[in-house]
């Protein structure tokens, strides 16, 4: 996990823990394998964490992934567990598709409140009836909740120890949701804004990423350092953590690409900053 995620250290052995845990049949039988509840700014690597350690126990393709700004209305429920006796749902059909994984409930404050009673059934007792009447058991899932309560602390209270931002995040969080809701869940976990040592790591790691995957395409490239510095100086958003940094390195390296098999036919060489772009140097 420390090698995908960068900056959240503090978090990643407690984390590691529960799995475990749950990995050595330590769970109740009758509730979801694990349930999680991250909480922090936007782009510091909840999804990532839970990409990272489903990829790790189940294999790709095992994340199951819920936007729940989409579900802000009644029907909410409806769309979710079937809406007639023959319509299960999208969770329903998922649930009937596979045996285990993970459920992912992205930014769950964002959610209508009749949601929240759903959620209560899969975190205790770990089942769900659809609209079918079937009942299907999360007993084999882990259900993991993000939210972006308390990120406005987190961002003000940067001279603050960490324990102390911890604390008045989750005091949020308790404030903000009902009361019934935090018991049900394993583990909160809070995650630290991303501080520009950190950011330079997630810059090393999507270049790797992207000049791979480039590779596979036949274009082989470098990057300089002082590329990477460009790179990261302009990917950097202290507001909204990695996500603009990713779109900063694929798109800058993609268009050097570009260009360079305009000017040549081929892209291969070192990558070195020209001005307010980047382009490949060959030979």
């Amino acid at each position: 996990m420390r090698h995908h995620l960068r900056g959240q250290d503090h978090l990643l052995p407690r984390f590691a823990a529960a799995l475990l845990c749950a990995e050595l049949g330590l769970a109740n039988p009758s509730r979801p394998r694990g349930s999680f509840l991250f909480i922090g700014p936007t782009g510091t690597g909840k999804t990532e964490l839970a990409l990272c350690f489903t990829d790790y126990v189940f294999g790709p393709d095992h994340v199951h992934r819920f936007d729940l700004s989409e579900y802000q209305n009644q029907s909410a429920v409806e769309k979710l567990i079937g809406a007639s006796p023959t319509d299960r749902g999208l969770l329903g059909r998922i649930l009937a598709a596979h045996s285990c994984g993970t459920l992912l409930f992205d930014e769950m404050e964002k959610a209508h409140p009749l949601l929240l009673d759903l959620f209560l059934q899969l975190l205790d007792p770990g089942r769900i009836t659809l609209a079918t009447g079937e009942t299907m058991s999360v007993s084999g899932w882990y259900l993991i909740f993000t939210s972006n309560l308390g990120s406005a602390e987190v961002m003000r209270m940067e001279r603050s120890s960490f324990a102390t931002i911890e604390a008045a995040v989750l005091r949020r969080v308790t404030q903000k949701l009902r009361p019934e809701f935090g018991p049900r869940i394993n583990e909160k976990f809070v995650f630290a804004r991303l501080t520009p040592e950190a950011q330079r790591e997630i810059a090393e790691l999507l270049v790797t990423r992207e000049l791979a995957r480039l590779r596979g395409l036949g274009h082989d490239l470098a990057v300089s350092s002082a590329a990477l510095e460009f790179l990261v100086r302009e990917g950097y958003d202290p507001q909204l953590g990695a996500r603009p940094l990713r779109r900063t390195v694929e798109r800058n390296l993609q268009e050097a690409v570009v260009r360079s098999l305009f000017a040549h036919g081929f892209a291969r060489g070192r990558v070195e900053p020209d001005g307010a772009r980047l382009t490949v140097m060959s030979g």
